[in-house]
């Protein structure tokens, strides 16, 4: 897991997801929303978050499924 995260930058929580009732699942990039996963796609997200052992893992997954969407570009608060 060290090796992934070689800059240290998912040790600040960048990540985060909300849950609606109808299983959509919107994940968010410092409070921007940047992509909603529905259908089986929600579903299989859950799973994964599910079976985290810990935040970190759990930042992982979220890198993971947001790709690559940052080109370098974006201005910071």
């Amino acid at each position: 897991m060290d090796n992934i995260d070689k800059r240290k930058r998912l040790e600040d929580n960048p990540f985060s997801y909300q849950i609606t009732k109808n299983k959509t699942v919107f994940l968010e990039y410092h409070g921007k929303q940047i992509k909603i996963l529905k259908g089986k796609d929600a579903e299989k997200f859950l799973e994964r978050i599910e079976e985290a052992e810990n935040e970190k893992e759990v930042q992982l997954i979220l890198a993971k499924i947001t790709g690559n969407f940052k080109r370098g570009n974006e201005r910071r608060k």
